[in-house]
């Protein structure tokens, strides 16, 4: 039997009816914040070991390609109004490449790095050096292992915290002595997402937006970014497996990786534009977008 609307349903059905039309308006406009990145050429950027499962060694890697998709993604930030500085390669670390993981900055406060893996622990020393130089006067040496940006994911409210593959736990407390924010410790479980960059992204910093794959994370860390973060974007395996959730958002624009196309809508619903990167042979040293891409808030001078 159909359903029928009385005389004194209608109101309901009107509000119902209203509720719809508000739900299909476009999205509020964002606006993209200017910002500042450091980056690092992929001079010397090769894959002979393996520190993560996408690495392997028996793939070569195009390194005039790896160069030329590099230089796209700095180019298109700069297109957009942002700063990138650059940090000189060192012959002797490939991966120095995924700039992101040198350091965290938050309030022209530098928090160094202390890397996992002999491969690449020269590579903190490099970053110090380079803020030291640039006018950096807090740059805080860790006690313990954290990979940068790689597992700190910085908002408004938190700094987002990875553990289970790489930093360890005693870096959180460390972190939040050094900048006086609330961390908020996630338990990374699947080991192709052995940073928290290759699982979560935020979007709108000042808003504490952001979109993750819950699968990457414990249940009980699952439950606190459900509880935190009620309105995230989730996102789901294919697009995660793209790493796509490697990406860097100035509060507009969404620079992620282009196979990641299942995010495309759901960020334009939201406001947000995507802009996809080809990154393909960076991914075969387990890096996208974000891992290249080092954020350096609140300290201006070049």
């Amino acid at each position: 039997m159909g359903s029928r609307t009385y005389p004194c349903d209608a109101p309901a059905a009107a509000a119902t009816n209203a509720a719809a039309t508000i739900r299909e308006e476009p999205p509020l406009p964002r606006e993209a914040t200017p910002r500042r990145y450091l980056m690092c050429a992929p001079a010397h950027f090769r894959v002979t070991y393996s520190i993560n499962p996408w690495m392997d060694p028996t793939k070569p890697v195009d390194l005039p390609l790896a160069q030329t998709q590099w230089e796209d993604l700095r180019d298109r930030y700069r297109a957009l109004g942002h700063t990138v500085e650059l940090l000189t390669p060192d012959p002797g670390l490939p991966d120095m490449v995924f700039a992101a993981n040198g350091a965290t900055v938050v309030d022209g406060r530098v928090l160094g790095a202390r890397f996992a893996y002999q491969e690449r622990f020269a590579e903190a020393a490099a970053h110090r050096d380079w803020f030291r130089e640039h006018g950096f006067t807090e740059i805080h040496e860790p006690d313990h292992v954290n990979e940068g940006e790689g597992d700190f994911a910085v908002t408004s409210s938190y700094l987002l915290a990875g553990r289970g593959f790489r930093s360890s736990p005693l870096s959180h407390d460390e972190a939040q002595e050094f900048f006086g924010r609330p961390v908020i410790g996630l338990d990374l479980v699947d080991p192709r997402y052995y940073h928290l960059d290759t699982a979560l992204s935020v979007l709108d910093e000042a808003s504490d937006e952001i979109m993750y794959y819950p699968d990457a994370f414990s249940p009980g860390s699952r439950a606190v970014l459900a509880r935190l973060f009620p309105d995230a974007l989730i996102a789901d395996e294919a697009d995660a497996a793209a790493l796509g959730l490697n990406a860097v958002s100035d509060g507009r624009n969404v620079l992620l990786p282009q196979a990641a196309t299942g995010l495309f809508d759901p960020l334009r619903a939201r406001g947000f534009e995507p802009l996809p990167m080809d990154l393909s042979e960076l991914l075969k040293g387990g890096g996208s977008v974000k891992c290249c891409t080092q954020e350096l808030r609140g300290q201006d001078s070049a």
